[in-house]
């Protein structure tokens, strides 16, 4: 098997990108933007809502990062049959109409792209982007979705063993002339990926395992994302660390990110705590608590919570707002929270 050679240089020039020594303590933010509606819009109406939340956040988030899903199939509340975009056409047609923001996945799901195919649609967006691409890595969780649409379902150690190849063969086809690779699960032979990405392409690898995913990130990833609240996300970073040491990464060279499951920021506590709990995002899912996650107070309240994962060295944070398709919370945040973590 060819394995990523050590000589490459890991991710993006840029020094927010590549969390170098000059951006310690700077912390960005993000949107993660919705794939479906959640008060049951339709089509255009989804879409121009979207738009319109995208026109209020320009020019004060730095980034925004687009989910991979077919449909919704992973909370007992919401009807699978409600709209849902696809992840990379979603990014295209955005990083197109938003050239400010950064666009990155949150994550994509390995299984539903031929790594191969996967590093060539990011070179192309990168290319198309201005360089403005994040490619965000997992190795995807539900179920049904995978069944539905005609993929595999194996164990998962074995879709985590999928995507460290699949991180393999991207950091291969970005960085050399034609690529070779024979694993357990994926092959290419004489793999060709013109144009290269210019610049180099962040490669974020999403998840919290604690023995192969932290691995697959120590040893091919330049960000990490988890979401998990500060306790959990503190131990994985531990983790993260003994990994970088065992494989002779420096952990420091490593965009250590974080993303929310709701936030809700108002003028007073009693009201945020109310947009959220009318919000769906306060119940994330996937079988974790009510609240799991989720970031909710005044400006002065959510500063605090979140100045705890800066002080763990988080560098970028990644925000689902609750009250969408409202703006309230997402511009209150850009006014009052992050000129705080300038």
């Amino acid at each position: 098997m060819k394995s990523h050679p050590r000589e490459i240089i890991y991710g993006h020039s840029d020094p927010f990108l590549t969390g170098g020594a000059e951006m310690k303590g700077s912390v960005k933010f993000g949107w993660r933007v919705p794939t479906f509606p959640l008060d049951g819009s339709r089509g255009g109406i989804f879409r121009d809502q979207i738009y319109t939340y995208l026109d209020a956040i320009h020019g004060r988030f730095a980034s925004a990062w687009v989910g991979d899903h077919f449909f919704v199939a992973w909370h007992e509340a919401l009807d699978p049959m409600r709209d849902l975009l696809e992840c990379w056409t979603m990014l295209a047609h955005l990083a197109g109409r938003y050239p400010e923001l950064l666009f990155g996945s949150m994550v994509v799901n390995q299984s539903f792209r031929q790594p191969a195919l996967l590093a060539k649609m990011a070179a192309t967006l990168q290319t198309l982007a201005g360089g403005r691409f994040i490619l965000g890595l997992g190795a995807g969780g539900v179920e049904d979705e995978h069944l539905a649409y005609g993929y595999d379902f194996p164990s998962d150690a074995t879709r985590i063993h999928r995507m460290g190849e699949a991180a393999q063969i991207l950091r291969l086809m970005w960085t050399q002339p034609s690529t070779t690779f024979q694993g357990r699960f994926y092959h290419v032979q004489d793999a060709i990926c013109e144009p290269k990405p210019d610049p180099p392409i962040p490669l974020c690898i999403g998840g919290g395992g604690p023995k192969l995913t932290l691995r697959y990130a120590a040893q091919y990833a330049d960000w990490w994302n988890w979401h998990s609240p500060l306790e959990g996300y503190s131990e994985r970073l531990d983790l993260l660390r003994g990994h970088c040491e065992a494989v002779g990464r420096d952990y420091d060279s490593i965009v250590k990110t974080w993303a929310s499951a709701c936030v809700a920021v108002a003028p007073t506590s009693e009201e945020a705590q109310q947009i959220a709990e009318a919000s769906l995002h306060y119940d994330p899912g996937f079988g974790y608590p009510i609240g799991w996650g989720s970031v909710v107070g005044t400006p002065d309240e959510v500063s605090a919570q979140l100045k705890e994962f800066a002080d763990l060295g988080v560098q970028h944070i990644i925000l689902q707002f609750a009250d969408f398709p409202r703006t309230d919370s997402a511009v209150l945040f850009a006014e009052e929270v992050i000129p705080r973590f300038s």
